[in-house]
């Protein structure tokens, strides 16, 4: 753990709209430690990071930390505060959320990633600084030396254990696939036809696949951040993808219509009930699906170990769009140390 020198003073919050608090204003914060989280409801990394963030705001807010989640989104519908405010509330975030909806304390920050937390200490110096999972025995160390420095010295509990083995300092762990993007404008398809943006593009299925890229099958209007089913196909339509990690989340959207089935294959075979996420369940027929009801990050796969798979979604509702699909890696068994 090392410090940064006190050379650069914390910019002002200018937000769109605070979550939890009235608006706080960080140039007439002085005396006490001030940790800012940037998130997105929507990140995976950020889902992973929050026990931590929770249990240090439960750990030190009353040791004289302030504690702030700037929300600055990735996708445009993570602009709504009705939307924050419901995963606020089901997150059971209790500390003050603000809404960076046009990247003004982002920017101010020079954040390059999700999620991105910094530490502030008593004369409103940036003294931490980290993006991405991980060293969170780190930054709760430094985040325990700027709070005795502020002169709380009672009451410092020991650092977190870790949650994940992942999370062990020096893990070694396998190189999972890149996060899939399914828009026109970041997004990376393996279809011959490629992306027609602003368009419906019909796609034929190409039957040979090259990991990290998307295929779909079917009639897609092509947005700049999403891929969204346009058929009239009773059969509907599917994408498919080779990945390789332990566990597969996505992101997406109901455009219209809400409450529709997703079905779900792995290597052509419905999800086994070892390997199913947390959204996922079977109908009667044994047929492994989830339910898309809302704009959010669901929880698909969740292998029992490692490995290289061919994952498949299909549907015959029009509100299926998908924003992105995320990856997580497992450490090496053989190199796990007791």
């Amino acid at each position: 753990m090392e410090l940064l020198p006190q050379q650069f003073r914390v910019p002002e919050i200018y937000g769109d709209y605070w979550l939890n608090s009235d608006p706080i204003q960080i140039s007439g914060v002085t005396g006490i430690v001030v940790m800012i989280e940037f998130w997105d409801y929507c990140c995976n990394r950020c889902i992973r990071s929050l026990p931590y963030v929770r249990e240090w705001y439960r750990r030190y807010s009353a040791q004289g930390l302030l504690l702030i989640g700037v929300h600055t989104p990735q996708f445009p519908f993570a602009r709504d505060p009705v939307n924050i405010r419901k995963a606020v509330d089901n997150l059971n975030i209790k500390y003050p959320i603000v809404m960076d909806n046009d990247y003004l304390i982002w920017n101010a920050f020079r954040c390059t990633g999700w999620p991105t937390k910094v530490l502030i200490d008593k004369y409103g110096f940036i003294r931490y600084f980290h993006a991405g999972e991980g060293l969170y025995q780190n930054f709760e160390q430094a985040l325990q030396s700027l709070l005795l420095n502020a002169g709380y010295q009672t009451g410092i509990p020991f650092v977190m254990d870790p949650i994940r083995e992942t999370d062990r300092p020096g893990a070694i762990c396998y190189k999972e696939t890149h996060e899939i993007l399914a828009g026109w404008q970041r997004g990376t398809i393996g279809n011959v036809e490629g992306f027609g943006p602003e368009s419906v593009v019909h796609y034929e299925d190409p039957n040979y696949y090259v990991e990290g890229r998307i295929y779909a099958s079917g009639d897609w209007f092509n947005d700049r951040n999403y891929l969204k089913l346009e058929t009239d196909n009773p059969n509907g339509g599917y994408l498919t993808f080779l990945y390789q990690a332990k566990e597969v989340s996505a992101v997406i959207k109901p455009e219209g219509e809400k409450g529709f089935q997703l079905f779900v294959t792995q290597d052509d075979e419905p999800l086994s009930r070892g390997d199913k996420g947390a959204d996922i369940r079977y109908d009667e027929t044994g047929r492994s699906y989830f339910i898309v009801d809302d704009a959010r990050l669901y929880n698909i796969v969740v292998n029992r170990q490692f490995g290289q798979h061919k994952l498949k979604f299909s549907t015959r509702s029009n509100g299926f769009a998908i924003y992105s699909i995320a990856f997580v890696t497992s450490v090496i068994p053989e190199f796990v140390t007791i």
